[in-house]
């Protein structure tokens, strides 16, 4: 998997926006305002950062050596994802789940702006 269809992956979710807010490299895909994923577009082995439940995160740090908590994030809520040497449907689990705490975390306001947006 590359970061072409990671990207292709995110932006046909509603109300996807990306931009480079850090540096030239780190791209941040958002819902409404707020970050689901991070991608180094750089450096590799390819990586990208996901919000996660704090119960699952665990079991996926145990499960899997790829995945560790998120240099320079909450520990607790986001990862940091290897992709070299996962399958593809978890990497898309990771992704939606990302996109689903982030969206649930939106004001009603916000989510149903979402939810009428193409």
């Amino acid at each position: 998997m590359d970061a072409n269809e990671i990207l292709d992956y995110c932006l046909a979710k509603k109300a996807v926006t990306e931009s480079f807010p850090f540096d030239n490299e780190t791209l941040v895909l958002k819902v409404d305002t707020k970050m689901f994923l991070l991608m180094s577009l750089e450096k590799q082995p390819l990586s990208i950062n996901v919000k996660t439940d704090p119960e699952w995160s665990a079991e996926l740090r145990e499960q899997y050596p790829q995945i560790t908590g998120a240099f320079h994030m909450n520990k607790t809520h986001w990862n940091s994802v290897m992709v070299d040497g996962l399958k593809r449907d978890l990497i898309f689990k990771l992704i939606d789940q990302s996109y689903e705490l982030v969206f649930k975390s939106l004001t009603k306001k916000a989510q149903n702006a979402v939810n009428d947006s193409l």
